[in-house]
């Protein structure tokens, strides 16, 4: 939607602020809708994937899933989470979902499926994370990065569900992963 002038909304320019490891920060100069600019900074990541690992059926009564309890020194303590991690340059996000299941959990899955993508904090990133399930897992040998520090936890999907309800589950992406899959794939 263009303002009275004509010009649509989105970058007028940009300035590159930092680049790390994992994310840039810039100051982009915006147009807004109504024609107005202003500076808005924004995170960039390239993105990553999340996996839900499906242990039994997830047509099941109460499939069985695989979480992670992970040290994350951001959110100040450990987190229960699905694997993660970002997508490498010009990756496939089921590709990245399977490779994060495999150093993480040890698991390879017969096969991994869309269950949708999500913007993590759209007010101040681009950050998209494409969402996964997992079925039909073979238990092998993890290859975790030096910085995770995590331990594999089994547990049915009712139990994960009530975590969340709990507020011990407090990560978004699994949260998002879990009811998707609860409400959409899981017991039909």
């Amino acid at each position: 939607m263009s303002d009275a002038s004509g010009a649509e909304p989105g970058q007028v320019a940009t300035r590159r602020l930092h680049a790390g490891r994992i994310i840039a920060l810039d100051a982009d100069t915006v147009r807004f809708p109504d024609g107005s600019t202003g500076e808005m900074d924004v995170v960039r990541h390239p993105g990553a994937s999340a996996v839900l690992p499906f242990l039994s059926d997830p047509a099941g009564e109460d499939p069985q899933v695989l979480l992670i309890r992970q040290y994350r020194y951001a959110a100040g303590g450990y987190l229960w989470e699905i694997p993660a991690g970002r997508l490498d340059a010009g990756e496939d996000p089921a590709a990245c979902a399977a490779r994060e299941l495999r150093e993480e959990t040890g698991c390879t899955a017969e096969r991994v499926e869309r269950l949708t993508s999500i913007l993590t904090a759209p007010g101040f990133t681009d950050e998209v994370i494409h969402l996964f399930m997992a079925v039909g897992l073979t238990m092998g040998e993890h290859a975790r990065e030096a910085d995770e520090f995590l331990t594999v936890e089994p547990m049915p999907l009712s139990r994960a569900l009530a975590m969340i309800e709990t507020g011990e589950i407090r990560d978004g992406k699994t949260i998002c992963a879990l009811l998707y899959a609860a409400g959409f794939r899981a017991g039909r």
